[in-house]
């Protein structure tokens, strides 16, 4: 009897020791688990050798030779500089001629060439950041302290419109907008800035501010108009832009010579000086050209930036800029946008063509006034990158080349139209990252993005 029921209560008790095992099993199975899933730290035991890190001057250099928007940026400038090195070669008759017989006398072409290339840009340097003879001559008392400033000067003097048109420029491109016509609306504001510097009988500081506003005014007029007609017919900006410009330059020329602006006391076309009560103070004395311009440049690109980054306005140019279907949806009025951008645009525009004649680079207005300044803001503005702070860079590089080919041109012998030929390849090798990339066999593509934010405004 005892046999026969033990089978029968000898099953019950197996279940519970099965149920003991099973969750047992279970408990196991999830330590393990979490074994697993933490992390393997056998690494750092002292038997085991871990992997090394890279050292900081590795890290360093990993990270230098990357295709990032600095390195393109300079290796950009190292190839338009190298490029301009075997131009000027090639268009100098007496260096050219000693490669005819390198085979026999290598020394002579290299020694040549050095010479040629190495003194044209080290007057390059020396007529637009730092002359050393003049700081010598500072120094042992033949001359003042101006000649040494003077490059700096020159510099400033001539980065101060480009900062303006290149922020004109760089502004609409980040709201998805292509201004060509930055040199129009600063043929405009030239134009309004003048008329109030020699019409106006106003006290000095008012004077100033008022040409200065009236500049800033006829860039915005003429921004306004591209603006109004892309936001209510979706007519192309560029298209209308590059007319302007023209309609713009040939009322400069048909102005210069009414009764009233053109100066009584000349024939050609010139109108009359402005006053030296609407002139730009300049910052170091008479005998050198730098002017407050550059300061209010400075000043515009600190409000740029925080209109872009900072503002409401600025989110909502940006998302226009990046997908104007999408900002719609959002409730974000494209017309409305469209609108100030342009507006803006021409504003920056304006200013920039205000100091060219309100500061010391012209008192009057002539034909050729405003030069190429608006269409150089083209090129300040893809140089740097579309950003602000890169925007006035930029210009500090273009006017160092403008400034430093006069003095190329005057003691090399080097053609200045040279000077635009390297801002021109700087342009180029900018736009072509995937080039610079190849070149140098950088290891990364982000400046690949380059192309996209330059096409979606970003």
């Amino acid at each position: 009897m005892t046999n026969a029921s033990n089978p029968q209560s000898g099953s019950p008790d197996k279940e519970p020791a099965s149920e003991a095992q099973a969750a047992q099993n279970a408990l196991g199975n999830t330590e393990r688990a979490e074994v697993a899933t933490q992390p393997d730290r056998s690494a750092s035991k002292p038997d085991q050798d871990p992997e090394p890190k890279p050292s900081l001057g590795r890290f360093f250099l990993d990270n230098l030779w990357a295709a990032n928007t600095f390195t393109v940026t300079l290796l950009s400038l190292v190839l338009a500089i190298v490029v301009g090195a075997v131009l000027m070669i090639i268009s100098d008759p007496a260096v050219l001629s000693t490669y005819s017989y390198i085979t026999s006398r290598p020394s002579d072409a290299i020694n040549s060439s050095w010479t040629l290339v190495s003194e044209a840009y080290a007057n390059l340097f020396k007529g637009s950041v730092f002359d050393p003879e003049a700081f010598t001559g500072w120094l042992n008392g033949t001359n003042g302290w101006q000649p040494v400033l003077a490059p700096i000067s020159e510099t400033l003097t001539y980065a101060a419109p480009l900062v303006f048109t290149g922020l004109s420029v760089a502004l609409a491109f980040r709201g998805g907008l292509f201004n060509i016509g930055a040199q129009g609306q600063a043929t405009i504001g030239v134009i309004m800035a003048a008329l109030a510097g020699f019409l106006l009988p106003l006290p000095p500081g008012l004077h100033l501010l008022v040409a200065v506003l009236a500049g800033a005014l006829g860039g915005a007029i003429w921004g306004f108009i591209p603006g109004i007609l892309k936001a209510r017919t979706g007519a192309h900006e560029v298209i209308n832009t590059i007319m302007l410009n023209y309609v713009a330059t040939y009322f400069l020329t048909w102005l210069i010579v009414q009764n009233g602006v053109q100066d009584p006391t000349r024939t050609d076309a010139i109108s009359k000086a402005v006053d030296t009560s609407a002139q730009l103070p300049r910052l170091l004395g008479d005998n050198l050209r730098v002017h407050a311009g550059i300061l209010l440049a400075v000043l515009a690109t600190w409000a740029v930036a925080w209109l872009l980054n900072r503002s409401t306005l600025g989110f909502e140019l940006r998302a226009v800029g990046a997908n104007p279907d999408a900002a719609r949806t959002a409730g974000i009025s494209v017309t409305r946008t469209y609108i100030l951008i342009m507006v803006f645009a021409g504003i920056l525009a304006g200013l920039g063509g205000s100091n060219m004649v309100l500061g010391s680079t012209a008192s009057a207005l002539t034909p050729l006034v405003v030069a190429q300044i608006g269409f150089d803001g083209i090129l300040v503005a893809l140089l740097g990158r579309v950003k602000p702070w890169g925007v006035l860079l930029a210009a500090l590089l273009f006017g160092a080349l403008q400034a430093g080919g006069n003095r190329m041109q005057s003691y090399s012998g080097i053609s200045l139209e040279l000077v635009t030929v390297l801002q021109a390849l700087i342009v180029i090798f900018i736009a072509a990252p995937a080039l610079v990339k190849a070149i140098f066999q950088l290891r990364a593509a982000r400046a690949a993005r380059l192309q996209t934010s330059l096409a979606k405004g970003w």
